[in-house]
């Protein structure tokens, strides 16, 4: 097979004559595609074909969704477009999961969707399905090529709006429209610099963040792809206002810095919390403030009900949406933070900075001790598992995976109890380091996203954290792994239950569990029948050890599953939007209650 990264890329300009496979797969290099995750099909075989020869690796999967997850990551780390590909049909409806969850990530993903061919659609053909309505809700654009001469033009239209909407695109192909000769032009990219803002609502920004007594910083995602972490560090710095990352948005400022107050949402600071609780002007800045990453934590409700809010995005359509706004700034969050430096630069601040620092740094402090010393969960449930159980505590892991966290590393964050009490435990220096499941929240996208991530940038640590059951559904991308030479670091924590479901049966039913309790193999043990490294763990104090043998080892190309053996212990659920103290009318079910 070629090697890819000796190939010389085909540059095509003008109106030439190509068959719709060779506009298609030159459009996917004007783009810029380097790589490209799925699993082979016929739908589309005859532009694979050309992949090798047009510097494009494929990059095959073990279930589509795992590719559509891989292209997720690939698309957050590099800020670059993340493509995935699959079978007509089945293979296609598989990456309905992985499209959701990268709209609500907000990621330029791109989902080539091949079609039944045009003249069996509606016969109820092998693997036919109407591709584009199930898309039509969890995408940004939709291109169905109508005519094979349209291949370039629609394939690119979908690139760039992915860009332009800031979230995944489709691209269906009717699979006999990549065969027969066209003559067209392959469009180069469309690329826009996004301002700051309009000039009043700056204005007003400024004015409302010159007058504040105590100002505070959300810092969201928005910040991150904007490339604006720098510039959200300048414009604190000049306030000497607080700094809250958004929920699940750890890596959005640094954590070392001395107004780094850390997350909001679940699991996060308490001392965030705390503090944003006094603001009276708030900037949230690259965050559509999503009402998951705002809720009541820790028995109270932080948010500042009287406080101004200052909110910029670069979508007008989460502007005021979840929270009442005093100014809206439809802008580039970078951009906007630098506008509003230069504003203030003049102007006298009423912020009494000295004062705000050294209450930050005191609840910093106080949060730091009561991590230090929460060593198990403090509803009696979890109190008597603990009792009795000889694996580790999960805080107490926590901490330990925190000290050995290496410094370039980036951490996928599964959607599990373990995984969401890890939020309070992630700290990042630097951008594109921390990618949760966000708002989608489904099981089993840790790590396939996080080997996305690894191929964007094979040079940092790449580490998911993926309870058991989420394991269950995605651990089959290990042979990626191993295959594809793509090697990262999976900890997986086994206490043998859907954790974050059970404390619901322990809260609300009277410990009547039903379906949350898992039997697991050693996951270590398949993991080395699989090809990669596995390591189980049982003791604290093996815990650092084991994270720094594993990411010494990825350094060396291989791929360790880490099992840590953990408790039975369980923080907070999730949600509890509609759970009520059950209330039986039934003689028959009256025992359940």
């Amino acid at each position: 097979m070629t090697n890819i990264a000796e190939v010389k890329r085909m540059v095509v300009s003008g109106r030439t004559r190509m068959t719709p496979s060779e506009a298609f797969v030159e459009t996917l290099v004007a783009q810029g595609v380097t790589e490209v995750f799925g699993i082979v099909g016929s739908a589309y075989m005859d532009a694979l074909d050309l992949f090798p020869a047009a510097g494009i690796r494929f990059v095959p999967t073990v279930h589509e969704q795992g590719a559509a997850h891989m292209a997720d990551g690939y698309s957050r780390v590099s800020g670059r477009h993340g493509v995935c590909i699959g079978q007509n049909g089945p293979g296609i409806t598989n990456f309905v999961t992985a499209i959701a969850a990268a709209y609500w990530a907000h990621s330029p993903v791109i989902a080539i969707t091949p079609e039944a061919g045009t003249m069996s659609v509606g016969l109820g053909g092998f693997q036919e399905a109407d591709q584009l309505p199930i898309f039509s809700k969890i995408t940004k654009f939709q291109a169905h090529v109508n005519n094979p001469a349209r291949m370039a033009e629609l394939t690119a239209r979908a690139f760039d709006r992915a860009l332009l909407e800031m979230g995944p695109a489709q691209i269906n192909i009717p699979r006999d429209y990549l065969y027969g000769e066209i003559e067209c032009e392959v469009p180069q990219p469309i690329r826009i610099e996004r301002g700051a803002g309009g000039e009043r609502s700056l204005d007003a920004a400024a004015e409302a963040l010159a007058q504040a007594k105590f100002p505070v910083i959300i810092a969201g995602g928005g910040v991150v792809m904007s490339d604006g972490v720098q510039d959200c560090v300048a414009l604190a710095e000049a306030l000497g206002a607080p700094v809250c990352n958004s929920y699940l948005h750890n890596d959005s400022f640094p954590a070392g810095h001395a107004l780094a107050c850390g997350p909001l949402g679940y699991h996060g600071s308490k001392a965030a919390m705390k503090i944003i609780s006094k603001a009276d002007v708030v900037l949230a800045l690259g965050s559509r403030l999503g009402p998951f990453g705002v809720l009541p934590q820790y028995g109270f409700d932080y948010w500042p009900q009287n406080a101004k809010l200052v909110q910029v995005d670069a979508d007008p359509r989460v502007l005021g949406l979840v929270k009442k706004t005093a100014v809206t700034v439809c802008g580039d969050p970078a951009a906007a933070a630098r506008a509003l430096l230069s504003r203030l630069k003049s102007r006298t601040l009423a912020a009494p900075r000295d004062e705000i620092a050294k209450l930050v740094q005191a609840e910093k402090q106080a949060w730091s001790g009561e991590l230090a010393g929460w060593d198990h969960e403090k509803d009696a449930w979890s109190l008597e598992v603990a009792k009795g159980s000889r694996h580790m505590h999960p805080r107490q892991m926590l901490r330990e995976l925190e000290k050995a966290m290496p410094g370039d590393a980036m951490v996928s964050t599964d959607i599990g109890n373990i995984c969401q009490i890890a939020n309070s435990y992630l700290k990042f220096e630097r951008p594109r380091s921390m990618f949760g499941a966000m708002m989608f929240g489904n099981c089993g996208y840790a790590f396939p996203t996080m080997i996305g991530c690894k191929v964007a940038a094979p040079g940092r640590t790449a580490i998911a954290y993926v309870g058991d059951g989420a394991w269950g559904m995605s651990f089959g991308e290990i042979l990626t792994c191993v295959r594809e030479k793509i090697p990262v670091t999976a900890v997986v924590f086994n206490n043998e239950q859907w954790g974050a479901e059970k404390k619901n049966h322990v809260d609300f039913y009277s410990n009547r569990f039903l379906g949350v309790n898992l039997e697991n193999p050693s996951f270590a043990g398949i993991a080395r029948a699989m090809g990669a490294e596995g390591v189980r763990v049982e003791k604290v104090s093996e815990v650092g050890a084991a994270l720094r043998d594993a990411c010494k080892a990825q350094k060396e190309g291989k791929t360790t599953i880490v099992e840590m053996m953990c408790t039975r212990e369980l923080g907070d659920p999730f949600r509890r939007d509609a759970l009520k103290k059950p209330v039986r009318l039934l003689e028959k079910y009256k025992s359940c209650v």
